[in-house]
């Protein structure tokens, strides 16, 4: 059974940084594409952020919305992906997911953790 456990949301000012980590047990994470989505009250989630599997090189991809401010990285040694965020927005605000591909390169998407919550504000 694969599992995925966030952790690393809080309060942080604009302009603050923050970084999401996503354990996971169950599943080497390396074998399939990750990812992290966040979904803000009232909206749709989002995909903000991939990273492909191992075997096909580890390519990220962004959304625009957070490209150049935020990194997906993982680290297989600790079966963690991670979500580095700087430069952050009110705009930010939301509960981010990681979730865990069946596939090497991306969707669909098929194990989620329970999210954490991120809140910018000042």
């Amino acid at each position: 059974q694969v599992q995925l456990v966030e952790s690393g949301g809080g309060l942080v000012q604009p302009g603050g940084s923050l970084r999401l980590s996503c354990a996971a047990s169950g599943a080497i994470i390396s074998a399939r594409a990750m990812s992290w989505h966040r979904q803000a009250p009232g909206k749709q989630r989002e995909l903000v952020a991939s990273i492909t599997s191992a075997a096909t090189g580890g390519r990220t991809n962004y959304s625009d919305s957070v490209k150049d401010r935020f990194t997906i990285s993982r680290d297989n040694a600790k079966n963690t992906v991670y979500l580095q965020m700087n430069s952050m927005k009110p705009e930010d605000t939301a509960v981010y997911y990681c979730a865990r591909g069946v596939s090497l390169y991306g969707d669909p998407w098929a194990y989620w953790g329970q999210g954490t919550q991120v809140t910018v504000s000042s």
